[in-house]
């Protein structure tokens, strides 16, 4: 092998090594994912908030002031 083949070689892989790290770059993502645990915390249930009710309609008082309402605020 000459001298002159050996140096070819080598900028041939030093080019190659280089597209692909330029690759690398403009993608952004590594070639194996990165390993993350996925946990999931399960809480003690709450009687109070999961019991069944019979009434599913919302108790509204019959009237109410007017005056004490709020004006919708302009934009």
């Amino acid at each position: 092998m000459q001298f002159g083949e050996l140096i070819a070689n080598m900028f041939a892989a030093v080019l190659l090594l280089g597209l692909l790290a330029i690759g690398f770059f403009i993608f952004g993502k590594p070639v194996w994912p990165e390993r993350t645990a996925r946990m999931v915390i399960i809480l003690p249930v709450d009687a109070m908030k999961t019991a069944a009710i019979n009434t599913t309609r919302l108790h509204l008082p019959a009237n109410f002031e007017v005056g004490l309402v709020q004006p919708r605020p302009s934009r």
